[in-house]
């Protein structure tokens, strides 16, 4: 059975009656076969399961959408029950921001103002404030995150190590359409052209991917990438298409690395990327 809270209060209540290893899950709603999967990775791995529903307003900047952001609940509570979820904290604002926006916020450092963090000013601060104050109220041990959102991931595991937070981070491989296309809660603002147009992103890591397999250089990996984006289709508006190592350095070795990409698809802001592996360059032909 998934029970259901709106405050503190209960929140605290019902989490002392989990014994055992518990694992939470971080959501903004509008859940998808992606949280899904989340959530029987967490139910593998803990006794118990808490799922945190929170449109957070910190983390959307003036522009953006957080008034039109898909507030589903009870479509989301379905989901919870059906993954086995023993727990959900379903805050209001003023639940979690009772003294209105708060003076003291977490700074993300230098990467936070990258990637995402140079498109999305403030971003970071947000997302990771509003993080910290979850695994305070919650206290699990464990925390699964989804790889889509790979620079939150990596921001969230710096977080817990640079403040020693007592919590393990895991994150969890993105889960895809068929057609490639990475599962996203904005996905449902996309008109089919667009949805289409999307497949851009997708198409040129998937690209990257295949230089890299074929022991292409990092120059040769992120043009093969850019060349398929600009030519898949309707072109997408590009943010950022770019080649790191799995702790988004620039540059990387050779060996594991990441493939970012974002690009606005009419009036939506998409995020994907994918794990590559990047050979060692050839030494010189014997003669």
């Amino acid at each position: 059975m998934t029970r259901t809270v709106h405050t503190r209060a209960d929140l605290a209540a019902a989490r002392a009656e989990l014994p055992g290893r518990v694992a939470v899950v971080m959501t903004m709603g509008a859940l998808h076969a992606g949280h899904e999967e989340l959530l029987r990775t967490a139910r593998s791995a803990a006794e118990h399961v808490v799922v945190t529903v929170f449109v957070n307003p910190l983390q959307f900047g003036p522009n953006e959408d957080f008034d039109r952001y898909p507030r589903t609940l009870e479509a989301d509570l379905e989901v919870c029950r059906r993954a086995g979820a023993d727990l959900v904290f379903a805050p209001s604002v003023a639940e979690m921001y009772p003294g209105g926006q708060p003076a003291v916020r977490v700074n993300p450092g230098l990467l936070g103002e990258e990637l995402e963090g140079s498109t999305r000013p403030g971003f970071f601060h947000g997302v990771l404030t509003v993080v910290l104050k979850l695994l305070n109220l919650v206290r699990p041990q464990l925390a699964f995150f989804g790889e889509k959102d790979y620079q939150q991931l990596t921001m969230v595991r710096r977080m817990v190590r640079d403040l020693d937070v007592p919590v393990e981070i895991v994150g969890v491989p993105t889960v895809r359409e068929p057609d490639g296309l990475a599962l996203s809660s904005r996905n449902r603002y996309l008109s089919p052209a667009e949805r289409k147009t999307a497949l851009a992103l997708s198409a040129a890591l998937h690209a990257g991917a295949e230089a890299a397999a074929r022991g292409l250089d990092n120059e040769a990996v992120l043009g093969t990438a850019h060349r398929v984006f600009a030519e898949t289709g309707p072109v997408a508006r590009l943010d950022y298409l770019v080649l790191t190592d799995p702790d988004l350095e620039p540059g990387p070795p050779p060996g594991p690395a990441r493939l970012l990409v974002a690009a606005w698809v009419g009036r939506t802001r998409l995020i994907d990327n994918l794990p590559i592996h990047l050979a060692a360059p050839s030494g010189p032909a014997n003669p």
